[in-house]
Formats: structure tokens, C-alpha cells, sequence
């Protein structure tokens, strides 16, 4: 049954569990596919041999490297972008649960298309399928879970909505720190086989196990209904499109942080195969090393919220736009110091695969700054109509550096096959663009003036988000 508005209760609505466990198997899905796409690509199915490459051809080591990057960016532009789609459904015409519902069983297809393909020996068609529906169902039900979430509280029981998204966001760690532990090394285990086809399973089988429990969940749910024509009315006026026109510069800028951070699926893992995996006679699969980030995010948050933040703002307002001023040069920081590391190794040093740890140190910190800080901004400036809205276009910046990274790789290849910014230079491009992005911030976050609407609040024309 449909409700119009939560009931009123002091205890955690009995919708939760389910919605976090789904959470949690969502993002081991996702995150588990993911954490192998570049292994798989480069060394299976965009392979060095003309057996196994789509194009046919020989290909070089950096090459594959190159397109793969490419294959991964494209995938990610794809992710982000479709948000804005799901939102739109959702207010616009089907409310959240059925969003969420039909979509995951487009994205259990997608796991479904990558399995059986690559059992079948995949093809090129099948690879952009499979990854194609995974990309329609993750994207589109990003805007609406966490909303959704939301939508099970009301005035008797929102002293409780703190503490609910934390559990929310431990759920989207412990999957992913998960999935990218067991996954890599499933695949390690049964590639020379099976190819990708387990390792891609396994992810699908917890995606059907999210869904399977957000359609037992049904019947818990506070059910918000679509909006109709009144989502059109309601987001496009004025105050929707005066907080667009705010925000916009800031979710351009960020996107040049995302370019950076989303490369720990492409290039850190090609640069952790080439760096030395045995600890104490373990080997550390290269795809692994993404497991660092969710841990570290696990540790950052508190650190941050109760030590760092509050010794930060001893000495200035730490304001959210200072916050994320601060990660762009942290992001900066962190590709310098992978910039080293991959100097190290076109000299031929002997280099562990353990001190990737200190740029995913420095990159995690940015990451708590940045996506967290932005996440919190651009929902209170943001009016009440168009929190969707806005919320999926902040998400869009994350598609739009996937999209700058999948341009600097389309054309830092010459014609020779040799790079335009080989070895160390990548990274430091990349950390001089983020840092070049972290100065015009600063300068927009000067000039920022916004109005910030909190829930039961009247709107306040503020200042106090100026740099």
C-alpha cells in the first residue's frame, strides 16, 4: 500500500534493514565487476595477441593499456550521467520503488549479458551490452536510493537520520572493500578457465540477492508518490534555477576531481602490475590494491569529523567550500606522489606495491573533503523542488570526468603507438590540471553567494560559504 507521507514514530522504520542490506550486496556487485575490468580488458579481452583482440589486430602493451583506460572512463561517463535520467522517471512519473525495482533487474541483466558472453567467449557487442545495462541500472537508481532512504522518516523519528546514513554509507564500504578482496582474486583463481565469466557471475548473484530483498522490503516501505507535472513546475522555477546557475561552476570544477580519483580503476591498477605484490609470502593482486580506499574512508570519516575539522576551524571558518578548495590541491598531491612511483619504475627500481598506500592516503583524504563536502553543499543549496535535480547533477560530474579522462586518453597516442605523456608525465599532468582546477575554485568559492534551504526552515540568503 501507498502512503503520502511517513508516519510518525520514535523507533527506525522497519523499511531500513532491507534497504541497507541491498546497499550493501548493490555495492559488492558493482564495485566486484569493476575492481577486474582492468585486468580483464588488458589482459583477456583487449589483449597483446590478435587471437583475442575485437580489433583483430596486434596491439602493444601500452596500447591495450591506453584503450582499456578508455573502455573503463567511457563506462564511468556512462554511470554518472544516466542519474539525471533516473530522477526524472522517478519524481516524474513511477515514485522510487518501482524506479529502483524495475532498474535493478535491468542491471541484474547486464551481469547476466557479461557472464554468460564471456562463457561464450565474448564478443565486442556483448562486452558493450552487458556493460551498457549494468551502466543504465546503476545509474538510474543512484538518485533514488538515497532518497528513498529519506522518505522513511518523519517528524517523530528524524533524530534518527543520522544515524541511519552512517549505517547507509558503512553498507556502501563494507561492499566495496569486500568485492574488491574477493573478487580480483576469484578471478585470478579462474580466469585461465573460465575467462571473466565467475567473476562477473558472482557480482550478478549479489545484485540479484539486492534485488530480491528490496522487493521483500515492499511491504515496509513508506511509499512517496510521483510528483507528475508538478516536478516540471516545481524544479524549473525561479529559486530551482537560481541554485543551478550557483552550483553549476562548482560541479564543473569537481568533475576535474573526479577525473583524478576515478583513475583507481584504470591506471593505479596498471601501475600496481608492474610493481612488486609478495607481503610476507601473500601476493597482493594489483586489482586489490583498490580495497585500500574503502578502508581508509571507514577511518577517515571520524578522524575528520571529531580531530581534523575541528582543529582546522581553530584556525578559519572551515567552510564547505574551503573544505573542497583543500582537496583539490590534496588530489594534486597524491598524483605527484604516483607520478614518483611510476618514475621509479621507467628507471627500473625495485618497487613494492605498498607504496601505493601513500597517494591512496593523500587521495582518500581529498575524496572525504571533496565528495562528502559536495554531497552535504549541494543538497542544502539546493530548494526543495529540485533536491533531485540537483542532487543527480552533482553526480553528473563525476560522468563528466570520466569523460575528460577518456579524451586525454583518446589522444595522447601518435601515430607511432608511442604517448604524448609517457611514464610520469601522465600523472603529472593530471596532478597539474587538478591543482589548475583547485585555483579557479578557489576563485568561484570567493565569489559564491547562495541561498541554503534547510527541511522546516525558511530559506537564508547566506555569505558565510565565500572563501
Amino acid at each position: 500500500m501507498y502512503r503520502t507521507t511517513p508516519d510518525v514514530q520514535s523507533t527506525m522504520p522497519s523499511g531500513i534493514p532491507y534497504i541497507v542490506g541491498n546497499e550493501a550486496a548493490e555495492r559488492f556487485s558493482f564495485y566486484g565487476m569493476k575492481s577486474i575490468l582492468m585486468v580483464f580488458l588488458t589482459s583477456h579481452f583487449i589483449s597483446v595477441s590478435s587471437k583475442t583482440s575485437f580489433t583483430g589486430e596486434l596491439m602493444t602493451p601500452q596500447q591495450a593499456e591506453n584503450l582499456a583506460t578508455q573502455w573503463i572512463h567511457t563506462f564511468g561517463m556512462w554511470v554518472y550521467l544516466l542519474p539525471i535520467a533516473g530522477a526524472i522517471l522517478s519524481d516524474w512519473l513511477f515514485g522510487k520503488y518501482r524506479t529502483i525495482l524495475w532498474l535493478s533487474i535491468v542491471y541484474c541483466l547486464g551481469h547476466l549479458v557479461l557472464a554468460l558472453g564471456e562463457y561464450a567467449d565474448q564478443t565486442y557487442w556483448g562486452m558493450i551490452i552487458g556493460l551498457g545495462l549494468i551502466a543504465v541500472g546503476a545509474g538510474g537508481i543512484k538518485p533514488c536510493v538515497t532518497s528513498h532512504v529519506g522518505d522513511q522518516f518523519g517528524p517523530g523519528n528524524k533524530h534518527l537520520l543520522s544515524k541511519v546514513f552512517s549505517w547507509f554509507y558503512f553498507s556502501i564500504n563494507l561492499g566495496a572493500f569486500t568485492s574488491t578482496i574477493l573478487t580480483p582474486y576469484i578471478y585470478e583463481k579462474t580466469h585461465e578457465v573460465y575467462g571473466g565469466a565467475i567473476a562477473f557471475g558472482i557480482p550478478g548473484v549479489l545484485m540479484g540477492i539486492a534485488t530480491f530483498m528490496f522487493w521483500v522490503g515492499r511491504k515496509h516501505f513508506v511509499h512517496i508518490p510521483p510528483r507528475g507535472t508538478e516536478f516540471w513546475t516545481g524544479t524549473f522555477n525561479q529559486a530551482g534555477l537560481k541554485s543551478l546557475g550557483n552550483l553549476l561552476p562548482v560541479f564543473l570544477l569537481i568533475s576535474i576531481f573526479w577525473s583524478c580519483f576515478d583513475q583507481t580503476a584504470s591506471r593505479w591498477v596498471a601501475q600496481a602490475k608492474q610493481m612488486d605484490p609478495m607481503v610476507f609470502g601473500f601476493e597482493i593482486l594489483p586489482s586489490q590494491m583498490q580495497a585500500v580506499n574503502p578502508i581508509l574512508v571507514l577511518l577517515f570519516i571520524p578522524l575528520f569529523t571529531y580531530v581534523l575539522y575541528p582543529a582546522m576551524n581553530s584556525l578559519f571558518p572551515l567552510t564547505p567550500l574551503r573544505k573542497m578548495s583543500i582537496g583539490f590541491f590534496l588530489t594534486g598531491l597524491a598524483f605527484s606522489a604516483s607520478a614518483y612511483i611510476e618514475h621509479t619504475l621507467t628507471l627500473g627500481e625495485h618497487t613494492h606495491v605498498l607504496w601505493q598506500i601513500v597517494p591512496y592516503i593523500i587521495l582518500t583524504a581529498a575524496e572525504i573533503m571533496v565528495s562528502i563536502t559536495a554531497l552535504e553543499f549541494a543538497y542544502t543549496q539546493a530548494p526543495k523542488s529540485a533536491k533531485a535535480l540537483v542532487m543527480s547533477l552533482n553526480l553528473g560530474a563525476v560522468s563528466l570526468g570520466n569523460a575528460v579522462t577518456l579524451v586525454v586518453n583518446q589522444q595522447i597516442l601518435l601515430p607511432d603507438n608511442t604517448s604524448k605523456l609517457p611514464g610520469a608525465n601522465y600523472y603529472l599532468f593530471f596532478a597539474a590540471l587538478v591543482v589548475a582546477a583547485g585555483v579557479l575554485f578557489v576563485l568561484v568559492a570567493t565569489l559564491y553567494r547562495g541561498t541554503t534551504y534547510i527541511e522546516g526552515e525558511e530559506p537564508e540568503s547566506t555569505e558565510i560559504n565565500a572563501w
